[in-house]
């Protein structure tokens, strides 16, 4: 990391401006309350790699289990207090697990104000939290650190005449934060989009007939991180053939076989940001004319799309979806395609365009899609089509499923494309194949 950052490519200055700007937007006497995640376990002893919940990392970009942050309102000049919940030292622990911060670490590195055993968490943030009216906090799921009959007494806070009116969540807040993107956040995601780019070039060269489809996930697992990715920013979907016709298709476990298309869903994570690229290719490395038909249909919507991706236009995700149908609707019944009643939405094409991304692969999931887009925020788009083994839709093109993503940071009046690393033009994705054959 460079001078100054708390996690690599964000400065602790920036988190310090997240915080200050989300405790201005609350009124006086207020506390929020975010927790990281528990520890998740696969058997006894054993643990899932951890991964942090990303409103609290927002926060503060501390990265350990089992923790919390407290930000207090008050009238000091940082406007107000920082009290961190973190694991204590202890060489016998740590000999295990690895290093912990610790609480003088919390201070010192986070900028904590107080830093406490995470262990004390539980009977100390109730008299915390009955200082304030007004208290900000997410209901838990079982993955937070925050005890359920915990959240039950913040919930029924006392000395409330009407619990209901002072406890308010937090997510929502964190959320409109989120959702547009400071310019060091939006550089690591261009890093984690040519990154997964190259890795889809290295994948196509690695694809032939002989592959099975998790050799295919562990080539492009390997590309990334190999080139600096920690994970996968979510289970890649990796389907080939008719396979591609089941939209979460996460199997990856069965052959592939020539002259079929092989639609592979995928992004590494990068520094806590995830990237979300969809490319379909053939498997042999050439497209039949069939194949080609359809893909350019998919391919014409995702460019006139990705153009509306701009704050001048004044449009939101829904619009966009609209449009998208509009275009892939056109490029059906130019090749003669007519859909059956319905089966536009429900079949041939049933997703969304598009989603918010970021630090979630579906990033700020409150933040609606009707919602116009504004410069800084990063979505996708991938328009899609599948076609249905159905005798109402001409031989050649049944049980083709083709899906073309891309993340795009939404410009004022020009769109910056993060996965433009990733060949998607025919000629490219075939010269990219046959280069793997050489």
């Amino acid at each position: 990391m460079k001078q100054g950052e708390i996690t690599p490519g964000l400065s602790a200055a920036e988190y310090e401006v997240r915080r200050t700007m989300l405790m201005k937007s609350l009124p006086k006497s207020s506390v929020v309350i975010s927790t990281s995640h528990k520890t998740r376990y696969m058997t006894n002893n054993i643990f899932y790699p951890f991964h942090q919940q990303t409103d609290f990392y927002y926060l503060c970009g501390f990265n350990e289990p089992d923790s919390a942050l407290v930000l207090e309102k008050d009238d000091s000049p940082r406007g107000y207090k920082m009290t961190m919940f973190v694991a204590p030292k202890s060489a016998n622990i740590e000999m295990w697990e690895g290093a912990r911060t610790g609480a003088d670490g919390a201070k010192e590195i986070f900028g904590a104000d107080e830093a406490i055993d995470a262990n004390l968490f539980r009977y100390r943030i109730v008299d915390m939290a009955s200082r304030h009216e007004n208290v900000y906090f997410d209901y838990p799921t079982p993955s937070l650190f925050m005890p359920m009959d915990i959240a039950k007494k913040l919930h029924n806070k006392p000395g409330s005449a009407d619990a209901f009116s002072t406890t308010r969540g937090l997510s929502p807040l964190i959320q409109e934060m989120r959702v547009v993107k400071s310019e060091a956040e939006i550089k690591i995601m261009r890093q984690a989009g040519e990154i997964s780019g190259k890795a889809f070039i290295e994948t196509m060269q690695f694809t032939n007939p002989s592959r099975l489809e998790h050799q295919i996930y562990a080539k492009f697992d390997y590309e990334c991180r190999m080139r600096g990715s920690q994970m996968m920013a979510y289970v890649p979907v990796v389907a080939g053939g008719s396979n591609a016709l089941t939209m979460h298709y996460v199997n990856n476990d069965q052959p592939l076989h020539d002259g079929e298309l092989i639609l592979m869903d995928a992004g590494g994570e990068l520094n806590a940001y995830a990237s979300d690229i969809t490319r379909t290719w053939p498997v042999n490395g050439k497209f039949t004319q069939a194949q080609k038909d359809l893909y350019e249909v998919v391919l014409h919507a995702n460019k006139e799309c990705i153009k509306l991706c701009t704050e001048e236009h004044g449009l939101s995700l829904n619009q966009i979806h609209d449009e998208s149908m509009r275009l892939t609707k056109e490029g059906l019944q130019r090749l003669g395609i007519t859909p059956l009643p319905h089966d536009m939405d429900r079949r041939l094409y049933p997703h969304h365009v598009g989603h918010y991304l970021g630090m979630d692969v579906h990033d700020t999931g409150d933040i609606s899609r009707s919602r116009p887009l504004k410069t800084g925020m990063v979505i996708t788009i991938e328009p899609g089509l599948y076609i249905p083994r159905d005798g109402a839709y001409p031989e050649e093109y049944q049980g083709i499923g083709i899906r073309i993503e891309d993340n795009v940071v939404i410009g004022k009046t020009v769109p910056y494309v993060l996965s433009v690393t990733a060949p998607k033009e025919i000629v490219d994705v075939e010269y990219c194949c046959a280069s793997g054959r050489e």
